[in-house]
Order: C-alpha cells, then structure tokens, then sequence
C-alpha cells in the first residue's frame, strides 16, 4: 500500500509540474519574441511527452493489475514464485526453480494470456524486470484480443 500511495505522490507531483511548464509556455509564446517563442514551442512539447509516457504507463499498471487480480480470482497464481525473503521481497531462487515450468507453458500456448502473465510474474520474481515488462504487455495484448474476439 506504502509503494502505491507513493506513486499517487509521484503522479500528482509530476501532473503539478506538467501544468506549470504548460503554463509557462504559453507565457512564453505570447511574449512576441522570436527566441522566446521556439522556447516557449519547446517547452510545450516536451511536458506533452512526459504525458503522453505517464499515461501510458498508467494504462500499463492499470491493465496488469486487472489481469493480475483475475489470476488470483481464479486461483492460478504462481505459488512457487511467491515466496519470500525474510525482507519480503520475492526469493530469485525459488523463482529461478520454477522459471522453466512457466517458460513451458507460455511456449505451449502461446495464445494464452494466462501462460504469459504467469511467465512475467516468474521473470519478475527473477529480478528480471525488462522482460517481465514484455511478457506482461504480451499478456495484456492476447487479453484485449481474447476479449474483442468474443
């Protein structure tokens, strides 16, 4: 709960921010200044980036934790992979155990969004965040197409 009330801060901190440098800009634009001007341009789109990535990472929390809740829902999570150091993060050595099972499975059904969440969870517990960042978005992927499918 700590981790995500400190990433509401972040969120609102980085919001107040965007709607200052947005704000200046304009301030900027309309001085008649040809300098301030291309400043003031600049410092438009580069606030309008880091929205568009902030949103864009939010719709990624957003969509695995809806998948995540419907594995725990049904009872298919990972137990191997859960457990824990006395720090409470997860044991990279249990996972690494369990890591081929998973791996398995997505390479058995690759269509389903299940496996490949399941493999993300177990990269993660890996410590190995980038690529269970892509099996994650694969999962989120073959979910939006399973359902639009339907």
């Amino acid at each position: 709960m700590k981790t995500r009330i400190a990433a509401l801060v972040m969120v609102g901190l980085l919001a107040l921010y965007l709607v200052f440098a947005i704000n200046y800009s304009f301030v900027l634009i309309g001085t008649g200044i040809v300098i301030a001007q291309v400043m003031g341009w600049a410092l438009l789109v580069l606030p309008l980036i880091g929205l568009w990535a902030l949103a864009a990472e939010l719709f990624f929390i957003f969509r695995a934790e809806r998948l995540f809740t419907m594995l725990r829902d049904e009872g298919t999570l990972p137990d191997e992979i859960d457990e824990r150091r006395p720090s409470g993060r997860p044991d990279p050595d249990a996972a690494d155990r369990a890591f081929g099972r998973y791996r398995d499975e997505a390479e058995a059904s690759p269509e389903s969004w299940r496996a490949w969440l399941r493999l993300g969870l177990a990269y993660d517990a890996s410590g190995d965040r980038r690529r269970a960042r892509w099996a994650t978005r694969r999962a989120i992927s073959l979910s939006r197409a399973s359902t639009t499918a339907d």
